[in-house]
């Protein structure tokens, strides 16, 4: 019998499942995943035309490790760099910390302009903007409509929504 057969097929087996493996860590849009899929077909069927209880084995031990392999992948992607982005919810301590100084910082800044006065720079029907301390906000127009270029007054700061009133 040919040994190099044998060799080949443990080897495409093998290097299938380190291409599977490679998926989970570089995003390749699934092409990573289709050649390994491929490599371990070829794999079994180089195993069956060495011997059939060969190829049978590569069948079985497929059928095994691509399982572990895919729990494996579940259990380690949501810890790489592009897992992170794609599961809500697990961002990093510091990610999280930055993200809460920066809305906290937005929000200080968008209260600091309660009573301010500026312009309206497109009309307010009832929504549009103004330009306040050289700032551009998205504004609402409490009462009644506001045309464009017209002073106004911050009455009211509703989370990130903006109230004005013209003076």
């Amino acid at each position: 019998m040919n040994d190099a057969l044998l060799y080949w097929g443990l080897i495409l087996i093998a290097g299938a499942l380190l291409l599977a493996v490679v998926e989970v860590f570089l995003p390749s849009g699934g092409i990573i995943g289709l050649v390994a899929g491929i490599l371990a077909i070829v794999g079994v069927v180089v195993l069956f035309r060495f011997d059939t209880t060969w190829g049978l084995t590569g069948l079985l031990g497929l059928i095994v490790l691509v399982p572990a392999t895919v729990a494996f992948a579940f259990k380690v992607w949501p810890h790489t760099p592009m897992g992170r982005k794609f599961i809500l919810g697990s961002e990093t301590e510091e990610e999280r910390a930055e993200r809460l100084v920066l809305e906290r910082q937005e929000r200080d800044q968008i209260y600091a302009i309660l009573d301010a006065r500026g312009t309206s720079i497109t009309p307010l029907h009832p929504v549009g903007v103004v330009l306040i301390d050289g700032t551009r906000y998205d504004a609402l127009a409490e009462g009644t409509w506001i045309e464009a270029n017209r002073t106004v007054r911050v009455t009211k700061v509703d989370g990130l929504q903006i109230k004005v009133r013209e003076v």
